[in-house]
C-alpha cells in the first residue's frame, strides 16, 4: 500500500506516518485547512466533556518572534549552550510550513483523574496527525526540550497546562520510509486466568 493511497477510512490508518519536519515542503495547510485540522482533533474521547486540551496554531508572520523567544529562553535555562544552539533553537520552531502547539490543558481538582486528562490531550495529538494525513499533508509530532520548559509553555497557556507537543505540517519533500515496526506477537496478547506480569 503506498503513502497516498486515502481510498478509504482504513487505508488512512493504515499509510499514516510522520514525517521530519525539516523535510516538509509548501505548500502547507491554509489557516482554515489548520483550524478545521484542530475541530477534527478536538474529536477525541474525552471523558467528563472537560476537553483537556487546547491548539495555538502559530502563524507564519509569527514564527521569527518566537524563534527569537525559543533562543532567549535556551540562553536563561542553559548558560552554557552556544550560537550553534541557537540556529537549533531558532530553526526547531520555523522548520516545515505550519506549526500547531497542543497543550494539555487539564481541570484540576475534577472527579475525572488528571490521568485521564492528560491521555485525553495526547489522543487529540494523534487526532490532529491523522487529520493532517487525511487531507493530503505530513505531520510530525516533536518534544524535545522546550516542551518541558515552564518558560515556553507560558508563551502558550498557564500552569497547570504543559505542552503536549510541537506538531509541524506541510508536504512532504522526499517519500516517506517506513519505519520498523514490532511484530505483533510482541505488542498483542490474548488473556487468560494464567496471563501475568512478565508480558
Amino acid at each position: 500500500m503506498t503513502f497516498n493511497d486515502r481510498a478509504t477510512p482504513l487505508s488512512l490508518l493504515q499509510t499514516r506516518r510522520s514525517g521530519k519536519p525539516r523535510d516538509m515542503v509548501t505548500p502547507g495547510p491554509t489557516l482554515a485547512q489548520l483550524h478545521d485540522m484542530a475541530a477534527i482533533a478536538a474529536r477525541t474521547p474525552d471523558h467528563g466533556k472537560l476537553a483537556p486540551w487546547r491548539f495555538v496554531i502559530v502563524p507564519d508572520e509569527a514564527r521569527p518572534a518566537l524563534a527569537l523567544a525559543l533562543v532567549e529562553i535556551q540562553r536563561a535555562e542553559k548558560p552554557d549552550c552556544n550560537a550553534r544552539d541557537d540556529e537549533a533553537a531558532a530553526q526547531f520552531v520555523t522548520q516545515a510550513p505550519a506549526l500547531i502547539v497542543v497543550l494539555s490543558a487539564p481541570v484540576v481538582g475534577h472527579k475525572i483523574p488528571l490521568w485521564e486528562q492528560e491521555l485525553s490531550a495526547g489522543a487529540a495529538c494523534m487526532n490532529l496527525l491523522h487529520a493532517a494525513h487525511a487531507m493530503g499533508f505530513v505531520g510530525s509530532w516533536l518534544t524535545g526540550w522546550a516542551a518541558y520548559s515552564d518558560r515556553v509553555r507560558d508563551l502558550f497557556g498557564v500552569a497547570p497546562q504543559r505542552i503536549v507537543g510541537f506538531v509541524f505540517i506541510g508536504t512532504p519533500g522526499r517519500d516517506l520510509e517506513e519505519r520498523p515496526r514490532r511484530e505483533l506477537s510482541e505488542i498483542v496478547h490474548q488473556w487468560n486466568p494464567g496471563y501475568g506480569p512478565d508480558r
